[in-house]
């Protein structure tokens, strides 16, 4: 067909050690069509995507583009052919100028050996306009927000001429308004000819912005559907197998004679340059989950780091059921009931070439239910690790199976499952769903409210919107390093309206944000 400009036909990917990632999957992309691949974590959407752009070679099967077959060695064949990628993580460097960033690696020269900044600002500009992106291109990476850096690395891609771009995840971590720029702009790459791809698994996103949507399972294909007839709740059958609940409001408890579990009052990180944060203050009660919304790099990650006891504080104090933590060392924080699921699972939250037991038990490996006098009690051990990969539905063939060899989400499920099982009074949860399927989170999410049932404290940090306004009881958001707004019920405010908070644009009288801390 014509207009079909990419095709990869019976494509099966089998690593060495006879994992298939892909079995015989067959996709069409039009040229001029916005067209998303969804699928859970494992489902083999990632790898199909690498190989489209030469970062993975297929075991089996052809790519084809532009009609003809093609075999790509690596990811700069397929540039060159314009097939481009943005990744979920940014390849940026933070010193360099947005002119500099985009023409890097193909920058225009002067007198043969020098690279020409000023040539590079007009192209950079004038690409820039092309595609109605509103960016200094003189200002440097560092001063970007999310939003902006994402331009950036989409403007790279279309400086090498890309006829096909990959987009990973794009909207992980933006605000809707910036979200619905970006859509704005991906529907110009569209009338302007180009083929967008869209990997995600915000399911509500991809029937906004699709043309057609592919459906991937356990590494196959599930077919090819055109966005106006199918349904989301269709889509989440196909790809997890069942209907999901989203909505907790009929689950969750309502309870009686709740305390102030977590009180975090004037917290204060201050630089030689400027606050980290600034004049921190809200409760976490009992039977509660507090949600903290906010763009990445606005604090939040300084706040529980505090809260955690991985870094200090200028001033302030933190106290857990009354008593003061600011000082105590981590391991004293979690036999005071303190529990956290850290934002990046695999630097933070598991020892990549430990087995799976061995990362369950290490955050109370020496309670006496698990550690004797002289030796570990093994069966103690197992029994717990094997309860909790069959409460928690981690799929593995055994406790003992390295953890790092998981997906991500069933890595997830395995942090989740040890927080859980030290039974804790505050329950820190940093972005306990970001990059994993929506069966996986769906679950995720009905722990945490089980947990808030049964008066267990929560503070929820999440990037996204529709993860901390399902959630959350009560809300704040957090925007350079201060609390800019505070609601007692997220009935209370719109996604359109946060994402103003969020971004700066408006923000709560002192007296309305001094309520997080007394309520």
């Amino acid at each position: 067909m014509d207009d079909i400009i990419l095709s990869l036909q019976e494509i099966t990917k089998v690593y060495d050690n006879g994992v298939f990632a892909n079995r015989k999957v067959s996709i069409d992309f039009k040229k001029g069509e916005i067209h998303s691949v969804v699928g859970e974590n494992g489902a083999g959407k990632s790898t199909i995507m690498k190989i489209a752009f030469g970062m993975e070679k297929q075991s089996e099967g052809q790519i084809v583009y532009k009609g003809k077959p093609v075999q790509f060695e690596n990811s700069m064949e397929a540039i060159k052919l314009g097939i481009g990628m943005v990744h979920q993580h940014f390849m940026l460097i933070p010193s360099f100028t947005v002119a500099q960033s985009i023409v890097l690696g193909n920058e225009p020269v002067k007198n043969k050996f020098f690279v020409d900044y000023n040539q590079a600002t007009k192209k950079a500009t004038e690409l820039a306009k092309k595609y109605n992106f509103e960016i200094d291109v003189k200002a440097k990476i560092e001063t970007l927000s999310v939003g902006a850096k994402q331009k950036v690395e989409i403007l790279k891609t279309l400086y090498q001429d890309a006829e096909v771009i990959i987009l990973d995840e794009p909207t992980a971590v933006l605000t809707p308004q910036e979200t619905d720029a970006l859509f704005i702009e991906l529907k110009k790459f569209r009338e302007l000819g180009h083929t967008v791809i869209f990997i995600s698994h915000k399911l509500n996103e991809v029937k906004q912005i699709s043309d057609r949507i592919t459906i991937m399972k356990n590494g196959e294909s599930c077919g090819t559907y055109n966005a106006c007839d199918i349904s989301i709740e269709k889509m989440t059958e196909l790809i997890v197998g069942r209907e999901l609940s989203t909505s907790f409001e009929d689950i969750k408890k309502k309870l009686d004679n709740t305390k102030a579990v977590l009180a975090v009052e004037n917290l204060e990180i201050k630089t030689t340059k400027k606050h980290t944060l600034n004049n921190i203050n809200f409760t976490v009660k009992s039977g509660e989950i507090l949600g903290i919304a906010g763009v990445q790099g606005n604090g939040q990650s300084e706040l529980i780091q505090a809260i955690a006891g991985m870094r200090s504080f200028t001033s302030g104090s933190i106290h857990l059921n009354d008593v003061d933590i600011s000082t105590i060392p981590i391991k004293q924080r979690r036999q005071k009931g303190l529990a956290y699921i850290p934002e990046d699972r695999m630097q933070d939250g598991i020892a990549a070439n430990a087995s799976i037991s061995d990362n369950i038990i290490s955050t109370y490996y020496d309670s006496p239910e698990i550690s004797g006098k002289v030796f570990m009690k093994n069966k103690s051990i197992r029994t717990i690790a094997d309860n909790l990969i069959s409460k928690f539905s981690v799929k593995t063939t055994s406790a003992k199976t390295k953890i790092g060899s998981l997906s991500g989400g069933n890595i997830q499920k395995v942090v989740v499952a040890r927080e859980y099982q030290t039974d804790p009074q505050l329950l820190i949860a940093e972005q306990p769903t970001r990059g994993i399927d929506i069966g996986s989170a769906n679950f995720i999410h009905n722990q945490l409210i089980d947990l808030r049932n049964e008066g267990r404290a929560i503070l929820l940090v999440s990037a996204d919107l529709t993860e901390v306004m399902d959630l959350s009881d009560k809300l704040i958001v957090m925007y350079d390093g201060e609390i800019v707004a505070y609601f007692e019920s997220t009935n209370d405010v719109t996604d359109k309206d946060l994402g103003l908070y969020m971004l700066g644009v408006k923000k709560q009288s002192e007296e309305e944000i001094r309520r997080a801390y007394r309520v």
